[in-house]
């Protein structure tokens, strides 16, 4: 969407003033797409985090995997855990690293993670549907489709706050709600963000044209989008947004039809809600 100069330029420093996704989790995002990698790889990456590599050892040593004893080894934890448990992990942890726990704006930033993640386990889920899309890609823009909510909440807070007053009151999506009300939306706010973030543009582009008008006819964005709209549906965590919208024409066609069809596809969730569920209940031992 078109935007003010003065506007882009407050946003500009806004993201700026964001905390640093870890280069440690890009390496890790990149080497489980290997189907060769090895855990004695994945440990070389990770060892270089010291705070990741703490946070990864404070989740496995929790009462939830209840260990026979206790694990200082990144090795055996990843051994342990496995590599996607592991990949889940960190981007959690890189997650819950950058958010705030408190903002001017009520946001509850616990129940966006929720949501976030929920969406990020659906979207993955969906991409096997989609041939030239890949489910990691997938995760990750699942994850971070909504980041832009964060930015304009320290940003704008009491603009945010009553652009979700009206989203709930008129049943409007967030985002036009946000457009409303600040002139932007947090598509828009979170592609600069992840840019900054020097995530690849494919994914920046996700993130950019997942509503609205500008919406883009791509097989991640059709995994994302529809990911979204379901985990609202099942009541998965809160991301500020209850209206769930139908899947637009073109989206429904790569994933399978209209958004009720997708939905009893995917069968039973409950395994991956569990998991989502897990990692946003650690999130204290992340912080």
């Amino acid at each position: 969407m078109l935007i003010s100069s003065n506007m882009a330029k407050k946003l500009a420093q806004a993201v700026e003033v964001m905390p640093a996704f870890p280069e440690s989790v890009r390496k890790v995002l990149s080497m489980t797409q290997d189907i060769n990698c090895t855990p004695k790889e994945l440990v070389q990456v990770i060892d270089k985090d010291p705070v990741i590599t703490v946070k990864i050892l404070r989740v496995v040593n929790s009462a939830y995997y209840s260990v026979p004893t206790k694990m200082t080894s990144l090795h055996h934890a990843v051994v342990y855990l496995g590599f996607n448990t592991v990949k889940n992990l960190a981007l959690a942890i890189a997650a819950v690293g950058v958010l705030p726990r408190r903002n001017q704006a009520g946001f509850d930033v616990q129940q966006y993670l929720l949501h976030s993640l929920a969406t990020a386990g659906i979207a993955k889920h969906l991409a096997g549907r989609c041939l030239e899309v890949d489910p990691v890609d997938c995760f990750i823009a699942g994850l971070l489709h909504d980041f832009g909510k964060i930015v304009l909440a320290l940003f704008k807070p009491e603009e945010f706050r009553m652009a979700v007053e009206i989203s709930q009151e008129y049943g409007d999506s967030l985002h036009v709600a946000l457009r409303k009300v600040i002139g932007v939306d947090h598509a828009t706010v979170g592609a600069m963000l992840v840019e900054k973030w020097c995530f690849p543009s494919n994914l920046v582009e996700t993130i950019r044209h997942q509503y609205g008008p500008e919406i883009l006819d791509t097989g991640s964005i059709a995994c994302v989008f529809a990911a979204n709209q379901i985990t609202k549906r099942l009541h998965i965590g809160n991301a500020g947004n209850a209206c769930v919208e139908e899947l637009p024409e073109v989206l429904a066609r790569r994933v399978g039809g209209t958004l009720d069809r997708v939905q009893l596809s995917l069968g039973d969730l409950d395994l991956m809600l569990k998991d989502v569920q897990l990692v946003a209940s650690l999130s204290h031992l992340m912080d």
